[in-house]
């Protein structure tokens, strides 16, 4: 319940809706009641089951209530059958009947009209938090899970919320009060039969309860398998070249399969537990209503305590109590399979961010002096990719470095723009810790090209436009020359405006890379770092986006982790690294001249 206390503090927003919501669920259980006991006269009328009494009763106390009751609807139906005649008696009666029922039902209508406004926009709002939090958990969150349990947090388990929220509210007030006010009436008529539904709630209740203690387990489970369900497909259309490629079609049915089994036999438990919840209610109700009809038959025909009329009513009341009581046990199995939900949203919510704003971080809009790398120490869990790593970039100059795959590169880049953050030593831009700016100020000041095109199922408008919105055509087309783009942006059906599909797939490699670069010059900032930006480029395109880059890189200030050594020949420095540390730097000429691990590098690619 302390998950779903954190899911209710949504509903701060919509007090409206829940007043209102619980307004009309009170006046439904009351016409609820009411519509039953209406049936009451109906039933004496037609089985001529009226004592005549001709002096109004007179109220004695709650005491005599019941006998109050029964004298009062005597005395009123003898008085109107004699002056208006049974059948006209028994036609208004019906149309009073029609009233409640009329009543009730657009009471209910409205109270759901309200629940489901406050449901969707508490949905709406915790999809909203949930994508923020997404969008802000750093890479290294996204290292430990799969993309498919993080979509299936945002769909599947958002869903079963939905459900589990409707119901609940449904059973805090609606179903409650209806019971609550059929007991009170049913008490009223006969408190002997009445005990023995008083028995019996508590009993059913603790049935129920055992029945569903193992379902919150289960639907965790199920959950879990959902997100690996979602993983695995899209993991597959991703890569599905790659399969087709490796005729590896089978063993990823094979691998799908098993999860999609899993996922069957726990969704079948689960399922089954709660479809438990409606016959097994229904059973324990209509054992009590056979009860109450052996008990309610000797108090009518052998004891002569109560009038048929009255107990047929009884009767319909105890019924009434059976409806609720279904309901409540099916939400009280929504609810446990609705946590097992809940806790995964809470959790995810609740995750540290780790990287994020202090207190008093700066604003940085200007790169002055130098970006100094001091002693760092980094490692992905227990593998250590950098040590004892120290740099400085003065501003204005091309830095490039080079190496093996695995000797830390990229990670340079990551921890540069605080993707991730440093574990021992410093990172300062213009002589502050990067962590005493605030990220958007940090970022805003840096342009990233990465080694894979990210690109999004939007215009090439919007793709290039992403850091910078209000740019206009002429910007847009002028960043698409500088990066050699707007050759093949020109003669495509619509410009600039024309959709390039999910992640790009309407474009070769060559040209979603040189899109890339297009919104990195377009963003225009006075740091920019290349993450083998040129890697997939052909021969022809490399050339040409080379010139580009070089032109674009005169004013600014560059860090270019490159693979091929060809296109960071001009830089004013270049660090050699492997396994983590600088083995060598210096410009072109003088690492040549070296003759050490560059110029073994140098040969090896010019014999590619």
């Amino acid at each position: 319940m302390s998950q779903y206390k954190k899911i209710y503090s949504f509903a701060k927003n919509y007090k409206k809706e829940v007043y209102l919501n619980i307004f009309f669920n009170i006046l439904y259980a009351f016409f609820s009641t009411l519509s039953l006991i209406a049936i009451i006269p109906v039933l004496k009328v037609i089985f001529k089951d009226t004592e005549p009494i001709l002096n109004k009763p007179t109220y004695k106390g709650l005491a005599e209530i019941k006998t109050y009751l029964e004298d009062f609807l005597n005395y009123f139906l003898t008085k109107t059958v004699t002056e208006y005649g049974i059948f006209t008696v028994l036609m208004y009666i019906i149309g009073f009947i029609i009233v409640v029922f009329l009543l009730k039902n657009l009471c209910n209508y409205l109270a759901l009209y309200f629940i489901t406004h406050m449901r969707n926009g508490v949905i709406k709002d915790i999809r909203k938090d949930l994508y923020s939090k997404v969008v802000k958990l750093p890479s290294s969150y996204y290292s430990n899970t799969t993309k498919g349990d993080v979509i299936a947090r945002l769909t599947t388990d958002v869903n079963e919320i939905s459900n589990s929220f409707l119901n609940i509210l449904e059973m805090i007030v609606k179903e409650p009060l209806t019971i609550i006010f059929t007991l009170v009436t049913m008490l009223i008529f006969s408190i002997k039969l009445t005990l023995f539904v008083l028995v019996f709630i508590p009993i059913a209740g603790f049935i129920i309860s055992k029945v569903g203690k193992s379902l919150k387990k289960s639907s965790l489970k199920m959950q879990v398998q959902q997100g690996k369900v979602l993983s695995m497909l899209e993991e597959t259309v991703s890569g599905l070249k790659v399969i087709k490629s490796f005729t590896a079609e089978e063993l990823f049915k094979t691998n799908f399969n098993t999860t999609n089994v899993g996922l069957f036999k726990y969704s079948n438990k689960v399922a089954n537990r709660q479809n438990l919840a409606s016959p097994l209610s229904e059973l324990l109700g209509i054992m009590v209503i056979g009860v109450l009809l052996v008990y309610g038959g000797y108090l009518v025909f052998v004891d002569e305590n109560m009038e048929a009329g009255f107990f047929l009513g009884y009767i319909l009341l105890a019924y009434n109590i059976l409806t609720p009581a279904k309901n409540i046990s099916k939400a009280s199995y929504g609810l446990k399979r609705g946590n097992a939900s809940a806790e995964r949203i809470i959790e995810l919510l609740e995750t540290d961010e780790v990287i994020k704003d202090k207190s008093n971080s700066l604003e940085k809009e200007h790169f002055e002096e130098s970006i100094t790398i001091e002693n760092i120490n980094f490692a992905y869990e227990d593998e250590k990719v950098l040590k004892n790593f120290s740099l400085t970039v003065p501003k204005g100059q091309t830095v490039a470095l080079v190496g093996q795959s695995g000797s830390g590169k990229s990670t340079i880049a990551n921890l540069l723009t605080r993707f991730y953050d440093v574990q021992e030593g410093t990172i300062k831009i213009d002589n502050t810790d990067i962590k005493d700016y605030k990220l958007n100020a940090l970022r805003s000041l840096m342009g990233l090209v990465t080694q894979d095109s990210i690109l999004f199922n939007d215009t090439i408008r919007n793709n290039v436009a992403l850091g910078k919105e209000n740019a206009s055509d002429e910007e847009i087309i002028g960043a698409l020359k500088i990066a050699n783009a707007y050759e093949f942006v020109k003669d495509l059906p619509e410009d600039i405006e024309t959709n390039i599909g999910d992640s790009g797939n309407k474009l070769s490699g060559g040209q979603k890379q040189r899109l890339s670069i297009a919104r990195a010059v377009l963003k225009n900032p006075p740091i920019m770092i290349l993450d083998e930006a040129t890697s997939a480029l052909d021969t022809e395109s490399e050339r040409l986006v080379q010139q580009a880059l070089e032109n674009m890189m005169q004013n600014r200030t560059s860090v270019v982790i490159a693979h091929r050594l060809s296109t960071i020949q001009k830089a004013d420095k270049i660090i050699v690294m492997k396994k983590g540390e600088i083995v060598e730097q210096g410009t072109h000429d003088e690492l040549i001249n070296h003759d050490g691990t560059y110029k073994k590098l140098v040969t090896m690619q010019s014999l590619e």
